[in-house]
Parts: structure tokens; C-alpha cells; sequence
């Protein structure tokens, strides 16, 4: 008997011994309660298929060829060859979910509908098994769909902490919920106790089974921890609705979306100096104005304002990974037409010093990080950031704009900036940044971590014996709203 034949026979013996030929089973009734649905399917399940509900797996892994030979996602196997009888078939798996990591897509900006199709295909092989249970994908939503091509990207969780308003923080999370259901995922990480083995998982499988049939794990463990995954999927009403709702890909990226995130953005830039004399502000800045330089690696560079876990799971430098505003994009959006923008990334003394303007906005701060990737013991601004806030700064009036992840070594040069504003990483709407520069809102918000003045005052916390900070736990200044600056 060929393999294809030999495999084929398999499958439908397994079926038949698991279903038996009645064609009334419980746990696809959904009139049936919670409970008897979980139970009747549970008391179906061999430990293979337990096990494998437990089990997630990364996407990349989630090959066509994989879901053929291995059926990834839903059951698959594995073969041993013996002398006696070639090729034969020994371990069943089913696996429950499957994830995409940090970067791991269908295909370079692939649309909501790709994204949808990749996931259509997988559940179809899940549901194409005996016992039918739909597969569960997940991924990291972390400040938006930030996976994914075209989503709205929020500001980061530090500066969400900034705007004090957890009203719009809950209407941000629903948001991003509605645009990871445009892509046909029904579930993101969040802090959670889980078995995640993305590309080992044969030998998780093969190591926990082994336990079991040892005793060293006790089937009541195994049935306890299924019992509560299927009641997520019941629940979720995937046994109903296995498939992506075509009518949702009209959410991602949708304008009100980004509109949302701007209003985030607006309300989580904290004002921590405003002029060298409290007699005489800077900010708001004047939209009107002869000619103003715009300065900095991160004015006009959308990766660096998204920061890490943006389409990749470190996030890129660059204007092209995905759609956005950036903040120099915004200024010129925002000023008088009559107003002269120029932009320099790292203009030279004599430049700045020729240029007769009326003030600068200098926009520098940190690259793309994520996790471990972003440990520094030193926490200065990256260069050439500190060099262009000194050559700017020692010439003309300036604000700076710091885009990072975190509080950073300040101190040297405050002194010498007229203005200073934590924008933290902003996400993908830069025009809320303008919007606040320039007076059509007001800035209102508040550190949601101590300022420190220098890293050997680290760690630093509001009651501390020598608390001394630069900026203190909270502080923010606030300005006014001015229909008309000029």
C-alpha cells in the first residue's frame, strides 16, 4: 500500500473509531450548555490531540507543505522508518493555536484580506480533521495591529500612561481590537500563564506525552488545562464562526482610527520647560513666521517615532514600513503657507548661523528597540542627537522634542533649550504633535515616571530618601488652547 493510500486509511479509521458512525454529537450542538459541549468533546480526545491543544506554534512553521505533511494547525504527524515496514505512521498531534511572532507576516505589506486568507486556509485544515476544533491565531497587538501593514500605531504604553485619561485608553483598546479582527485574528497576547514552544514544539509534544504515560503528570492536570482551552474557543464562538468576517478589513488604518491616535498623541506629550524665563513662554510656537528650521534624525522619519514591535518585532528606522505622518510632514501641514520650512537632519554651525531664522524645532531621541535589544546603562541621547541640539541651540531659539522609549540624560543641556517636550514614541500620527506645538490644543500631559537627573541616581522613586530628580514623578506643564497664533 502506497504512503498517500496508507496515510488516507489511517485518517478515516481514526475518524470513525473517534465519532463512531453516529451523526448526533454534542459538542457541535450549540444548543447544548458550556459544560456538556466541553465535556462531550473532551471525553472524544486522545492524549495526542489534548496535548496538542495545548500546544502553539509559530506561523512561519505554518507552511502549506507543514499543514500537508504535518497538518499544523489542526492534526499532523510524524513518521519512523524500521527495517521491517519503511515508512510508518507514530505520533498524532493536534495543534491548538498558532502565533505570529514579532515580524513574522504572510508577506511583505500584506493587506488585511492576505492576512485573512493565510488565516482562512489554516482553519480549514483544522476543521477538516475528525473531531473538527477550530484552530485559535494569535499576535502581539502592543500599540496597535503594529504587525501589520497599514494599521494605526498608538502611542506606546509610557506615553498612554502620560495622558491620565483611561477612558481613552480603553476606547484605543477596542480600536485595536477591531483592526486585528480586520485581518481575521480573534486573539492578542496580553499577560497570560501559557505554553509557548513557536518551533520546538515535537519535542515539547513528545516530552510532555512521555510524562504523562509515566505518570509523572497526571491526565486530571492535562484534562484541566483542555477543558479551559476549549471553553475560550466555544466561548469565542469559533466552533460557529470558524472564519474571518470579510466585512471587518475596512477597519484597518480607518481614518476615525487615526484620528483616535492622534487625539492619544496630543494628550501624551508632556511640556517639562516652556522659555528660560517663566516670563516669557515659547510654546505655542507662531504657525506665522518668515523661516523656521526644522532639525533632528526623528523629524521626518515615521519608524523612529513608531519605535520597536512595529511591523517587526525590533521595529525599523525609514518612511517606508508602513503609512503614517510624520512630525515634519505635520509642521508643514500645520503652518502658514507664507511660512519657510527648511529641514536639515544634521545642519553644521555656519548653516544655522546664516540662516536668519525665527526659531528651530529639533526632534532627536532613540532608534528602534524592543526587550532585551534596548538595555543601556548609560541612557544618553544617541549622537548625532546631542551635537545638533548643541550646534541649534546655541544660535537660535529652540524646542526640542525627544522621541524614546524611556527618561534620558537631559541635564547638559537643558540649560542652553528654550523649550522642551517628551513625545515619548508616538506611533504613526505625527500631526498630533503639531497640533499641540502650535496651539491648536493645549498640552496637558504628566510624567508617568520620575525624571532622573543622572543614571547613577537609578532606580529612582517618588518617597525616597534622596529623591532629587530633574523632573518629578507627575510633573508636567500645561498651556492653552489658542485658535489663532500669529
Amino acid at each position: 500500500m502506497g504512503s498517500l493510500h496508507k496515510i488516507t486509511y489511517v485518517l478515516v479509521t481514526f475518524c470513525l473509531l473517534v465519532l463512531g458512525r453516529a451523526e448526533y454529537v454534542k459538542y457541535k450542538d450549540p444548543k447544548q450548555s458550556l459544560a456538556v459541549r466541553i465535556k462531550d468533546l473532551l471525553s472524544r480526545m486522545t492524549l495526542a490531540k489534548k496535548i496538542g491543544q495545548m500546544t502553539q506554534i509559530e506561523r512561519e512553521v505554518a507552511t502549506a507543505e507543514a499543514m500537508s505533511k504535518y497538518f499544523i494547525g489542526a492534526s499532523y504527524f510524524t513518521y519512523a522508518t524500521t527495517a521491517a515496514d519503511g515508512e510508518e505512521l507514530t505520533n498524532w498531534y493536534d495543534a491548538g493555536s498558532v502565533l505570529s511572532g514579532g515580524g513574522s507576516l504572510p508577506a511583505l505589506q500584506a493587506s488585511a484580506e492576505a492576512w485573512a486568507s493565510m488565516l482562512t486556509e489554516m482553519q480549514k485544515g483544522a476543521l477538516s480533521t475528525c473531531l473538527g476544533i477550530p484552530m485559535i491565531y494569535g499576535i502581539d497587538a502592543v500599540d496597535g495591529h503594529n504587525s501589520v501593514y497599514r494599521a494605526t500605531i498608538f502611542p506606546h504604553n509610557i506615553g498612554l500612561g502620560a495622558t491620565r485619561d483611561p477612558m481613552l485608553v480603553k476606547r484605543i483598546g477596542e480600536t485595536t481590537a477591531l483592526e486585528v479582527r480586520a485581518t481575521g485574528i480573534s486573539y492578542v497576547f496580553a499577560p497570560c500563564i501559557a505554553v509557548m514552544v513557536p518551533f520546538a514544539y515535537t519535542e515539547f509534544i513528545d516530552e510532555l506525552t512521555s510524562q504523562v504515560k509515566k505518570n509523572i503528570i497526571p491526565m486530571s492536570r492535562i484534562d484541566d488545562a483542555v477543558y479551559r482551552i476549549l471553553r475560550v474557543k466555544f466561548t469565542m464562538g469559533l466552533f460557529e464562526n470558524p472564519f474571518a468576517d470579510p466585512s471587518l478589513a475596512s477597519e484597518l488604518g480607518k481614518q476615525e482610527h487615526r484620528e483616535l491616535a492622534r487625539e492619544a498623541v496630543r494628550k501624551s506629550l508632556v511640556l517639562l520647560k516652556n522659555g528660560k524665563s517663566s516670563y516669557a513662554p515659547l510654546l505655542p510656537l507662531p504657525k506665522k513666521a518668515n523661516k523656521i528650521l526644522v532639525a533632528g534624525s526623528h523629524a521626518d522619519n515615521l519608524g523612529n517615532q513608531c519605535g520597536g514591535w512595529t511591523i517587526t518585532w525590533q521595529g525599523e528606522p525609514g518612511n517606508n514600513n508602513t503609512a503614517g505622518t510624520t512630525i515634519l510632514s505635520a509642521i508643514n501641514s500645520t503652518v502658514d503657507p507664507n511660512t519657510q520650512v527648511v529641514y536639515a537632519e544634521n545642519p553644521d554651525s555656519s548653516a544655522v548661523e546664516a540662516g536668519n531664522y525665527d526659531y528651530a524645532i529639533v526632534v532627536v531621541g532613540e532608534p528602534p528597540y524592543a526587550e532585551s535589544a534596548g538595555d543601556n546603562l548609560n541612557l544618553t541621547i544617541p549622537e548625532p542627537g546631542r551635537a545638533v541640539i548643541q550646534t541649534v541651540c546655541k544660535s537660535i531659539k529652540c524646542m526640542v522634542i525627544l522621541i524614546s522609549g524611556r527618561p534620558l540624560v537631559v541635564e547638559p543641556y537643558i540649560g542652553a533649550i528654550d523649550a522642551f517636550v517628551a513625545a515619548w514614541l508616538p506611533g504613526s500620527e505625527g500631526q498630533g504633535v503639531a497640533d499641540v506645538l502650535f496651539g491648536d490644543y493645549g498640552f496637558t500631559g504628566k510624567l508617568p515616571r520620575t525624571w532622573f537627573r543622572t543614571v547613577d541616581q537609578l532606580p529612582m522613586n517618588v518617597g525616597d530618601e534622596h529623591y532629587d530628580p530633574l523632573f518629578p514623578f507627575g510633573f508636567g506643564l500645561t498651556t492653552e488652547a489658542r485658535e489663532s497664533v500669529g
